[in-house]
């Protein structure tokens, strides 16, 4: 046996990872333990009401993040082919997982929104894992078909029906933030697979007046909408706007420092859903100004992250997965936060990695989980044309 042979294996047990994989690794668990700290701030009262406990919340959200955060790190152990075998029985799975919150006695409504299963104590939301399963999915069938994407009709084929009938299966449950994210990552992916623009301006074209017609056919929805762009009237506070303007008036109390973890006013059932869709708000609240651009900051370094490892990967799959990671993550991201700040109407969607919620943190875990396994493949790469012996039986 030659001596070099010896190092490999040494080599893999000890070699440091490369820094993109360490910035997204760091920057996901910083904002996991972030989020941690700001539910036990924001959902005592909440989940006092709900004869919850003070901590019920809290101690689930830390629950959630225990089994969260080891899939993260076994997801990274897969090789990039692992996620390509799998890409069609996932989105099958997914599917049909979100067909059964539609079966009495299992299927959970909540606000008007038909999209959880009540498993005992505990509520799952399949979209969310439909998400990543449509991620990797349409990222598989983009790069198969590297070369015809010239052609409309190979995007529309399988990716427009199969697509379509995903985030129909939401919409059908009225779950409209959901559906807006998950068209986001469809039209993310199609950008990052260099698809032409015009075919993509067609299609959110298309999509818009799809969305203006289900808007319109909802009442909550179109009063939303309504009060978006007309402001809110007096007689609004104690309806539409009621969020919104709590929302805003946390905000404007947090002046420039904050009032302290823990001291939020709004939180004592002032805000609905203070710990999930409106947790921006009470970080405004506690941390100020500076709390709240810190952690617009850490997302944005997520999303240097992100294009980074697409920046580095040679692999189509890999670039597209990743890119389309990213939409999801960043974007969700940013429309919780802009709603948040009254620039788009209320659509219902989780801050990710800080919002409460456990199967959005476990399917985001997941989905970064993915994106750090095309990371790693890169590093093996690297030290496989660095090793003189594995050099050489190539």
């Amino acid at each position: 046996m030659e001596p070099h042979a010896a190092i490999v294996p040494v080599r893999r047990l000890f070699r440091a990872e490369n820094r993109d994989f360490l910035l997204l690794l760091g920057t996901t668990l910083f904002l996991v333990v972030f989020g941690l700290v700001m539910v036990l701030s924001s959902s005592t009262i909440e989940s006092h009401s709900e004869n919850e406990g003070f901590y019920g919340r809290f101690i689930h959200q830390g629950l959630f993040a225990a089994v969260g955060v080891p899939l993260m790190l076994l997801a990274a152990r897969m090789p990039p082919r692992f996620w390509k075998r799998w890409a069609w029985p996932a989105l099958i799975v997914g599917g049909a997982l979100q067909l059964l919150v539609f079966v009495p006695n299992l299927g959970y409504a909540y606000g008007g929104n038909r999209n959880w299963l009540l498993i005992g104590d505990f509520s799952v939301q399949p979209s969310e894992f439909v998400k990543i399963a449509l991620i990797v999915w349409v990222a598989w069938v983009l790069s198969t078909k590297a070369g015809m994407l010239g052609d409309w009709r190979h995007l529309l084929v399988p990716i427009g029906p199969v697509a379509g009938i995903a985030i129909a299966f939401v919409l059908i449950g009225n779950d409209l933030g959901t559906a807006f994210i998950m068209i986001m990552i469809v039209l993310g992916c199609l950008f990052f697979a260099g698809v032409r623009f015009r075919f993509i301006l067609t299609a959110i074209a298309g999509i818009a007046v799809v969305g203006l017609l289900f808007a319109a056919g909802s009442s909550s929805r179109s009063s939303r909408i309504a009060s978006w762009f007309g402001g809110c009237s007096p007689a609004d506070l104690s309806g539409s706007c009621w969020q919104p303007e709590h929302a805003k008036w946390a905000l404007a109390g947090g002046g420039l420092f904050g009032k302290g973890i823990g001291n939020s006013a709004i939180k004592w059932n002032w805000l609905p859903h203070a710990s999930s869709d409106y947790i921006f708000a009470i970080i405004g609240e506690e941390l100020g100004l500076i709390g709240a651009i810190i952690t617009l900051l850490l997302f944005l370094v997520l999303a240097i992250a992100f294009v980074r490892i697409i920046r580095a990967t040679r692999d189509n799959f890999a670039r597209i997965t990743t890119a389309g990671v990213m939409v999801w993550v960043i974007g969700q991201a940013f429309v919780n936060i802009a709603v948040v700040l009254g620039v788009l109407p209320v659509l219902g969607v989780p801050l990710p990695l800080i919002s409460v919620g456990g199967s959005a943190l476990i399917s985001t875990l997941l989905g970064i989980g993915v994106v750090l396994s095309f990371a790693r493949s890169r590093v093996a790469v690297d030290e496989r044309a660095w090793h003189p012996v594995l050099a050489r039986q190539r």
